[in-house]
């Protein structure tokens, strides 16, 4: 029995029985030991203690326009601002005399067991800031054994990125509503054909905004390199390198539905016509029939929602606020966590992302329920930091920074992390 083909999941107090009990079985069985660090950890660590001085370091290799796609938001960045500064407002009582040694971070997802609860989240076009760079977290990924979330606007495609991270691989898919969402099936079809672990749906994309250092890095539309843009490419060699080894960014994935020899620019153009809005319930419905495996829904701020989202079935909530890259007005997702904890922790697997920049933050969600959390933006400051090694290096420094934070706090565990007092301010309350 393939994993996509198996048992839905939930966080339920009920144990798992028959098949669904065989599955959970194997799957702890088969869990592999935790990853070593890599090789060249201590070194990196020198020079990039933190996500910081990755963030300092990667327009350095990356040319300017890819540095301000991926590191933009919407407007004028208040909401990435409003998201960093949500998280550091979180704070924590800490109990001494309780540990002397560092807690133990392996997690099971959806049946699954991973080595921690860190996960790369889905990004739109990261080929464009690192050529390549989709299918090196996704090595990384599985190598540390934590999920590896590729987005249907990636620069690899679903088999590729699934080669790569066999045992770890999750598909996020956005609304292809052309021709009664011909193309979204088909997603599926290929997501099962892979084995993939978990299908997100986002929702938090319903219409298209302005992210203004995008726009005037000129990709607000066609990819099209001016004068300028040329020039920013040419005086970053390791960029450069890259793009020799693994060729232009395109959308990989839809490439496969445009018509034969199209361009870069004629992908974007086909996948705009096609792609667009959000879910409606409706469609959350025939995708969760057609998707056999868990399923979540990315992009949940309101527990109204999640609890809707639970009674059609699905496995797990994601909340998140597209990280700061739709509007500025929106809450923070560590802010929207709690809320949407107690309204379905109980019932479905909390996940969070938008805001998460070191193990400090993950500990922060998960001390407010979540049970795992998931960062994109840093991993693109990683690889334009260090090259290929960055994602490698960003894991194991995520996964060493949560078990200090948990030590720190008295955390014997994660769970014990839950039993923390906690000040947060900016919770929302209903």
């Amino acid at each position: 029995m393939t994993p996509c083909a198996g048992p839905r999941y939930s966080r339920g107090n009920k144990k798992p029985r028959g098949r669904d009990a065989m599955h959970d079985m194997t799957a702890k069985k088969a869990a592999p030991a935790a990853a070593a660090p890599h090789r060249n950890f201590a070194k990196y660590h020198k020079r990039f203690p933190t996500t910081a001085w990755m963030r300092r370091r990667a327009p350095k290799h990356v040319p300017r326009f890819a540095f301000e796609y991926c590191d933009t938001g919407a407007g004028n960045d208040i909401g990435i601002d409003h998201n960093w500064a949500a998280f550091d407002n979180v704070t924590i009582v800490p109990r001494y005399g309780v540990t002397n040694t560092l807690p133990p971070v392996e997690v099971e997802l959806f049946g699954q067991r991973y080595a921690a609860p860190i996960g790369i989240a889905p990004m739109g076009g990261p080929s464009l800031v690192w050529p390549g760079a989709d299918i090196l977290c996704a090595k990384a990924a599985q190598r540390a054994r934590i999920p590896y979330t590729l987005s249907v606007a990636g620069g690899a495609t679903i088999e590729q990125a699934a080669a790569a991270a066999p045992d770890v691989f999750w598909l996020q898919l956005y609304r292809f509503f052309h021709e009664d969402h011909k193309i979204g099936f088909d997603l599926v079809r290929r997501a099962k054909a892979v084995g993939a672990k978990v299908l997100t749906l986002t929702l938090d994309v319903p219409v298209r905004t302005t992210r203004s250092r995008e726009t005037y890095a000129n990709l607000a539309n066609e990819f099209r390199p001016d004068a300028r843009m040329i020039w920013e490419m040419m005086i970053r060699p390791r960029w450069l390198m890259a793009l020799l080894r693994n060729g232009y960014p395109r959308f990989a994935t839809i490439s496969e539905y445009a018509p034969p020899g199209s361009n870069t620019n004629a992908i974007i153009d086909f996948a705009r016509k096609r792609m667009g809005g959000a879910f409606n319930w409706e469609e959350v419905k025939r995708y969760r029939d057609a998707w056999p495996g868990p399923m979540t829904l990315k992009g949940i701020m309101h527990p109204e929602d999640a609890e809707k989202a639970v009674a059609m079935g699905i496995d797990g909530i994601w909340v998140s606020n597209h990280g700061g890259r739709q509007i500025e007005a929106i809450v923070p997702s560590i802010d929207a966590l709690p809320a949407i904890v107690a309204a379905v922790g109980s019932k479905a697997t909390i996940l969070l992302d938008s805001g998460v920049r070191s193990g400090q933050d993950v500990m922060r969600a998960l001390a407010l329920g979540a049970d795992a959390a998931f960062a994109g933006k840093s991993f693109l400051w990683a690889v334009g930091a260090i090259g290929d090694e960055g994602p490698d290096q960003l894991i194991d420094l995520y996964i060493q920074e949560l078990r200090a934070s948990l030590g720190q706090i008295g955390a014997l565990s994660i769970a014990d992390a839950r039993n923390a007092k906690i000040l947060h301010p900016g919770a929302i309350r209903y």
